[in-house]
């Protein structure tokens, strides 16, 4: 039997929220910064962060945050799950039932490699904060891990 001497690093984890209220009902945001911050916060060279929405009708997502690729998602996603559709779950009383589908779609949450105390993106991609049913105060989870 082979037993390991090795003492591994002890696991660093850093916890953070951020917070948003849109003035409109759909909106994206470049939160890339926030998060590049709060992996600097936590320390950790070498791990992961998890970037989540804690709302129904919000998402994080990767990709360009060029307006007119933004535009267009928002052209896609409406055609997908038009505002003025008829849903069951508006006849609870709400109006957003198309905010709950675009979520879905967009996704909850990204997952990032850190390397070197970075955030190991390919060219172009930015974490995104896609609002689609705003107007209220939402937030978003950081959780980084790692060593």
């Amino acid at each position: 039997m082979v037993r390991c001497s090795h003492v591994a690093p002890s696991m660093k984890t850093y916890r953070e929220e951020l917070f948003f209220e849109t003035t409109t009902r759909r909106a994206s945001i470049n939160i890339t910064p926030q998060v590049e911050t709060a992996v600097r916060k936590s320390g950790v060279r070498e791990g992961l962060v998890l970037v989540n929405a804690m709302h129904l009708t919000a998402s994080v997502y990767i990709n360009d945050d060029e307006r007119g690729l933004i535009k267009d998602y928002d052209t896609f996603l409406e055609k997908l799950a038009p505002h003025s559709g008829t849903y069951t779950h508006n006849d609870t009383g709400e109006d957003h039932a198309d905010a709950h589908f675009k979520r879905q779609i967009m996704g909850r949450e990204v997952l990032v490699a850190i390397t070197n105390g970075c955030l190991d993106f390919g060219p172009w991609e930015q974490s995104v904060y896609g609002e689609f049913d705003g107007r209220r105060r939402k937030r978003v989870l950081i959780k980084v891990i790692g060593e």
